[in-house]
């Protein structure tokens, strides 16, 4: 995992020896009655999706480690998936699942230098080779200590650390900002389609079907295509985002569907839902959506829909189960309206989701780089 040669002023460490592991849990004397839980499904690659509130008495066992600012937690178990997150002023209520290892970097170690050397390849790599377990494997947190790393000088750490963490902090503003849009478009779909208040009618009865409108089912108006095996080793260099069950996993130089385009998760993430705006390559872990009616509309109500496996013993997404779900189709014209308003929200969202993915590609090319200090820091 280390370089073969430390240079001058760098030093091998053990994490163990300039960070802590799982040093804080909850206590009998905790002081909130309610905790906001983090568990593994809700933490990606750098990204926190969620936090979940609970009754600390009804708190699952595992809602044990606690946070503060500087904090790094990694997923224990599978990790080639590259769950982590680094914590920045988090709430004093945040408990996350024993699932995860806390790293706090002690004095003399720059905590976000550490996160960025631990979410590096190399580090992946260490962690997938000490894994053990057939269907679930897992390190422990011996792993974690044990692992020798090549810390630089402090100063340096602090300018690799403030280098790395401006395009991730344009990252997450581009990430709040897309929040927002799509809230805002889910507001206009409830409104519409959820609760029938579209323009024109905002006066009729509550809970009657506006005129014109038809009973239907998912099978009716749309069909679930399976998409096409394309394995990491096969992909070219290109501009095409490649879709898996928990959303882009790579990038290949062509295109297997045309955009705009809905994926949905059939194995793995079941049921995860995304919209596309530009043309892609959707592998065959999910699903992708073709219709006469709208694609907006058709993304909003699977945002709605919960989709669960029809047999028990295959775990995935059973397109006959999803076929017979019951919806209420709506006018065309209205259709149209809703995309008209909602079109140019989904315009904004797909510049700032282009935009992170440039910024993540630059900052993953001076990465490894700059930990390892094979470029110069003035």
């Amino acid at each position: 995992m280390n370089q073969k040669k430390v240079k001058t002023g760098w030093i091998k460490m053990k994490l163990s020896q300039i960070a802590d592991i799982n040093a804080s849990s909850i206590k009998k004397d905790f002081w909130h009655s309610k905790i906001q839980y983090v568990d593994i499904s809700s933490v990606g690659t750098g990204t926190l999706e969620q936090t979940t509130e609970l009754e600390l008495s009804e708190a699952p066992s595992r809602a044990k480690r606690l946070v503060k600012n500087g904090s790094i937690i990694m997923a224990t178990v599978r990790p080639n998936r590259r769950s982590f997150y680094y914590f920045k002023n988090p709430d004093d209520k945040i408990v996350v699942s024993t699932g995860f290892a806390v790293v706090d970097a002690r004095e003399n170690t720059d905590s976000r230098f550490l996160y960025y050397l631990l979410s590096s390849k190399n580090f992946t790599d260490y962690l997938v080779s000490r894994a053990k377990g057939a269907a679930y494997p897992a390190v422990d947190a011996e792993v974690f200590k044990n692992a020798e790393l090549v810390l630089p000088p402090l100063e340096y750490q602090q300018k690799t650390a403030s280098i790395l963490a401006a395009f991730d902090d344009l990252i997450e503003n581009n990430s709040r900002r897309i929040k927002i849009l799509e809230q805002t478009a889910q507001l206009i779909y409830k409104k519409w389609f959820v609760n029938f208040r579209f323009p024109g009618h905002e006066d009729v009865k509550s809970g009657e079907i506006p005129a014109g409108w038809r009973k239907s089912t998912i099978g009716d108006i749309m069909v679930f295509n399976y998409g096409k095996a394309l394995k990491a080793s096969e992909r070219e260099n290109g501009n095409v985002l490649v879709y898996g069950s928990s959303g882009v996993v790579g990038t290949h130089n062509k295109a297997l569907v045309p955009a705009p385009g809905i994926v949905v998760g059939r194995k793995g993430n079941v049921g995860s839902v995304f919209w596309v705006s530009n043309d892609f390559y959707p592998i065959d872990t999910t699903f992708f959506i073709t219709t006469d009616l709208s694609l907006l509309y058709c993304y909003f109500l699977f945002k709605n829909e919960h989709f669960i496996s029809g047999d028990a013993a295959v775990p995935g997404l059973n397109r006959n189960h999803a076929y017979s779900k019951k919806i209420v189709a709506p006018q065309s014209q209205i259709l149209r309206n809703f995309e008209k308003i909602v079109g140019p929200i989904f315009s904004e969202v797909n510049a700032l989701n282009w935009q992170n993915l440039k910024l993540a590609k630059i900052r993953d090319f001076l990465l490894p780089k700059l930990i390892k200090g094979t470029v110069n820091i003035r």
